[in-house]
């Protein structure tokens, strides 16, 4: 098998809409039905929803959770809209800034482990988990994930989602994008 991985000169949003038309080509060769996209104010699962528009493509959001900062970074009203399209909001604890994963300080070293591939590739690991947790993506399923150094959207992958308590499970096949490190 041969695959292609697109690397960007820059981090940052400037990538976001690459990013995304990657995730969902990908998605749509696969014939894989979710994409777990890491959106901070609104402005990403806004672009991906529109881009997924009159697919089978649902999306599973997850902003930063609520309590980050004194108020809501996402933009709250975007939450009916999405969900009338069928797509899935879930803000809950982001796992590696817990600094109490399983009574360990796990959570910050597996964050600093994962950021040697990126900030995106970080987050995208960090909202798998949290959507498996939900019940959003199966423990073995295969999805598309979208995250982003900042704002907007610089990195995607293909990977074998799993719950927290079988981490071990977690399986990243493919990564579609990510910005060059330097």
């Amino acid at each position: 098998m041969q695959a292609e991985t697109t690397y960007f000169e820059k981090p940052g949003k400037g990538n976001t809409d690459e990013a995304l038309r990657l995730a969902i080509g990908a998605a749509q060769e696969r014939g894989l039905s979710r994409i777990v996209v890491a959106s901070t104010t609104g402005d990403t699962a806004r672009k991906a929803a529109e881009m997924v528009s009159g697919t089978d493509i649902t999306l599973v959001v997850v902003p930063h959770q609520f309590g980050w900062k004194d108020e809501p970074e996402f933009d709250l009203d975007l939450v009916p809209e999405l969900e009338e399209r069928g797509h899935i909001f879930h803000a809950a604890t982001m796992l590696f800034h817990t600094g109490d994963f399983y009574g360990t300080e796990a959570g910050r070293a597996m964050a600093n482990i994962l950021r040697v591939f990126g900030q995106g590739t970080k987050v995208c690991v960090e909202i798998a988990l949290m959507a498996a947790d939900a019940g959003h993506v199966t423990p073995d399923e295969e999805c598309v994930l979208v995250a982003g150094t900042g704002r907007g959207a610089d990195t995607a992958m293909v990977a074998t989602a799993a719950p927290t308590m079988k981490l071990g499970d977690f399986m990243i096949h493919e990564i579609l994008c990510r910005p060059a490190q330097r």
